[in-house]
């Protein structure tokens, strides 16, 4: 068991390159659990809302359908938010008022397609949410053809993200549901 650390050791400068790795084949029905920490200091340039600032893409459009100069996917976005020493930031419902968060948090998700999403930290339910459909702004770069808004989300790719903060995962796990298991 090893760690997938994402770094910035070697950019001269982050000139907005963000990153998302996608798992080769889309999910619809299971739980996801990732633990992970943020490490080191944010890249120089990196923006200040990407200060320890991470997550998950679910339900992510194909990277093959992704455009060159394409921001983030389609998809929903499961944050991942660490602790800046001056304001309330919590990640679901953690919250690190003051402290330097560098511990390991567990987040599972449980998808159930299109139906209902629950985001759980360190086993609390801390949000859930319905049907959720294409549309609205915060993607640049994408193709139309593929950003079709009221389009229903039941399945996707998962891709992790990397927005210029080093992060560590020690721990992506997938376990597929059935369908109706609810």
């Amino acid at each position: 068991q090893g760690l997938l650390t994402v770094g910035y050791e070697g950019y001269e400068s982050f000139d907005e390159r963000f990153g998302h790795l996608f798992y080769e084949v889309p999910f619809s029905h299971y739980q996801l659990r990732i633990e992970y920490r943020f490490v080191g200091a944010q890249v120089s340039d990196g923006p200040d809302w990407a200060f320890k600032n991470s997550g998950v893409m679910i339900h992510a459009q194909s990277p093959e359908s992704m455009l060159r100069d394409q921001d983030f996917p389609i998809s929903i976005e499961a944050q991942f938010l660490g602790g800046n020493g001056a304001d309330d930031r919590p990640t679901a419902n953690l919250c690190t008022p003051g402290t330097h968060v560098e511990e390991w948090v567990t987040v599972d998700l449980v998808v159930h397609g299109g139906d209902v999403i629950q985001h759980l930290v360190d086993g609390a339910a801390v949000l859930t949410y319905e049907h959720p459909v294409v549309g609205g702004g915060v993607v640049d770069g994408y193709d139309p053809a593929v950003k079709i808004d009221g389009t229903p989300l039941g399945g996707g790719y998962i891709a992790l993200q990397s927005e210029s903060h080093p992060i560590q995962f020690r721990q992506v796990l997938i376990k597929e549901l059935e369908p109706d298991a609810r």
